[in-house]
């Protein structure tokens, strides 16, 4: 079965750094377009990184230069560095394939990351 696990969100002060990962089951991580997409209160789910299968990477312009997305081949996994986080950082975190969700309608739980002023 399918299944993405989110993990290492917490509490954290503006400025900030902050790890949030990924566990991958029931297929191959890196066979796939993955992102890490967030939701803050009230509002829509964005993409803020994505990783294609040959590596490159992408970034929305709120996160560029503050977050690196990365993957770990042997463990199945991708992980989220997040650094110089702001308060408008804060939402519940989640990856997922891309541009569609790994089944329809499915999302793993998600991992909350609050950025306090």
């Amino acid at each position: 079965q399918v299944q993405l696990v989110e993990s290492g969100g917490g509490l954290v002060q503006a400025g900030g750094s902050l790890n949030v990962s990924c566990a991958a089951s029931g297929f191959v991580l890196i066979h796939n377009v993955m992102g890490w997409y967030r939701q803050a209160p009230g509002k829509q789910r964005e993409l803020v990184a994505r990783i294609v299968s040959n590596g490159i990477t992408n970034y929305a312009d709120s996160v560029k230069g503050r977050f690196t997305i990365s993957r770990d081949r042997a463990k199945n996994m991708m992980t989220l560095h997040m650094s110089a986080l702001k308060p408008e950082d804060t939402a519940v975190y989640y990856c997922n394939t891309w541009p569609r969700p790994l089944r329809p309608g499915y999302w793993g739980q998600g991992t909350q990351v609050t950025v306090s002023s």
